[in-house]
């Protein structure tokens, strides 16, 4: 037997061995559990001991690793830090690529990273403490703690927060159709003062999902109110300071100084980068500041609890229930699905040059987190990439992608100048306290608007028309015939209104 198919045996002996958590304590009791073939390797003459052996299996598939960021893992890009963790042991740490290319700073393992959307899970962490603790329950009205969020006359609870159920419209979408660019100074007391001024609920709470960051900012502001401190302070006390996690912070101030951050960046068009400004502090939906390192201690808490306690993790592995009865994928802060046959846990994160994923596989007690300060790359493909390295003998075949439907060709209606001219006029939300101006440019319906210049709208039949930053666009008219106004609609921003004012 050559050494190379020694190895391979021995690899997919060692891995499975390791994540049942049964690695024997001898090299004799190594060799005594091993079968057959790989005993043979191991007793053959000139085998290697097998420290050695496993530390060749662990390089073998760190090497793989390696192949999977080579694309990014130079002087003039941006990259990524990557772990693995098995068995609770970080298997694989490496930084890949730039934290900053002005400088030349390389991205290590202890860069700081925002890690976006994968924020949401210490969010709803937080307010499983403080219902641990008997201060509030998640079945409590949002209104109870934040009198200023309008009463919709039907009542939206902390629980519909925590699933994204509750109708509360989504403030990216919002503040884009309000005129503000992501790489604006957005802090939270603005998006709170969005949420404040929001008419209408997109849905009945409980009857649908539809993903909301705002719901998160409004956990984390109920956080600070029932807690009595910011809630920054209540996740370095209750989350971050237990666990170790020292370089981790809720960014509450955009003009924070943070030691070893990893800038954000863009492919430029014709090669190079941009950089991509980030001046948002959007609590627990996203602006956690913090690292791999880091990120590995709270991965070890779901399986060996040292803060909250076995109770406050179950809860966190609750999904939501929809009001008639049916279970969806997300829990708190993270969603469940099966990968090639086994269960995971996980969340990503995309916002400014920022992407990020945390993947877990409680079973097999096997975790990949890897944040990137780049928009041009998938951290939940190459994470997924990854898991087929470690689990290939826990996985089952992948299925092949089902063809899809080919769409049939849309006739969309073809409007003319009289048609288009019903439309022009000034439309107002008083909701988003802004104005566009809607008139024809070239025979085209455009939007204008003073700080994002014009959007195309594009006709797909009477009175109905696709916009970008707006959706899809429904003009309403009066008993007369008029149009009096349009509702902007998107997947997380339903039925908004656009008054005509002239």
């Amino acid at each position: 037997m050559t050494r190379t198919v020694r190895l391979l045996g021995l690899c997919s002996f060692l891995c499975a061995t390791l994540l049942a958590g049964a690695l024997p304590g001898s090299a004799d009791e190594l060799r005594e559990s091993a079968p057959p073939a790989v005993r043979g390797a191991l007793t053959a003459p000139g085998a290697e001991a097998p420290g050695s052996e496993l530390r060749a299996v662990r390089d073998s598939l760190s090497a793989e690793v390696d192949r999977l960021f080579e694309q990014w893992h130079r002087p003039d890009s941006p990259g990524a830090a990557v772990l693995v963790l098995q068995g609770g042991e970080a298997v694989h740490a490496k930084g890949y690529g730039m934290a900053n290319l002005e400088h030349g700073v390389p991205i290590r393992t202890t860069s700081v990273f925002d890690i976006a959307s994968v924020s949401k899970q210490f969010g709803a962490f937080a307010l499983a403490l403080l219902e641990a603790d008997g201060l509030l329950s998640v079945d409590d009205e949002v209104h109870r703690y934040i009198p200023e969020l309008p009463d919709f006359g039907r009542p939206v609870t902390l629980r519909h927060l925590v699933h994204h159920t509750s109708g509360i419209r989504d403030w990216p979408g919002t503040l884009s159709m309000a005129g503000w660019d992501y790489q604006d100074v957005l802090s939270f007391e603005q998006i709170l003062r969005m949420a404040f001024h929001q008419k209408d609920l997109n849905f009945d709470p409980g009857s649908e999902y539809a993903y909301s960051n705002t719901g998160y900012n409004l956990m984390a502001e109920t956080v600070a109110r029932v807690s009595g401190v910011s809630f920054r302070e209540f996740c370095q006390e209750r989350i971050f300071g237990p666990l170790g996690m020292t370089r981790t912070h809720f960014h509450d101030d955009h003009t924070e100084v943070v030691r070893d951050r990893a800038d954000s960046y863009r492919p430029a068009p014709g090669g190079g980068y941009r950089f991509v400004n980030n001046s948002l502090t959007a609590l627990a939906s996203s602006s956690l500041f913090t690292t791999v390192e880091d990120l590995a201690r709270w991965v070890e808490n779901f399986e060996s609890p040292v803060v909250g306690g076995p109770e406050v993790v179950a809860r966190m592995h609750e999904r939501g229930v929809l009001n008639e009865g049916d279970t969806i994928p997300y829990a708190w802060g993270q969603s469940t699905r099966r990968y090639r046959g086994l269960e995971t846990w996980s969340h990503t994160g995309s916002w400014a040059g920022y992407r990020t994923a945390l993947l877990r596989f409680p079973e097999q007690r096997f975790a990949v987190v890897i944040l990137a300060n780049t928009s041009n790359m998938n951290p939940a493909r190459l994470a997924n990439q990854i898991a087929d390295l470690y689990l290939d003998e826990h996985l089952l075949p992948e299925e092949p992608e089902e063809p899809r439907p080919e769409r049939e060709p849309e006739d969309p209606w073809e409007p003319t100048l009289a048609d288009l001219h019903e439309y022009v006029g000034e439309y107002r939300s008083d909701e988003l306290h802004t104005s566009y101006w809607l008139e024809i440019r070239d025979d085209v319906l455009v939007a204008r608007h003073f700080r994002t210049g014009e959007r195309s709208f594009r006709p797909r039949e009477p009175d109905r028309f696709q916009a970008g930053g707006f959706g899809e666009v429904h003009f309403l008219r009066d008993d007369t015939g008029a149009v009096v106004a349009f509702t902007a609609n998107q997947a997380r921003i339903r039925g908004l209104r656009f008054e005509r004012v002239r």
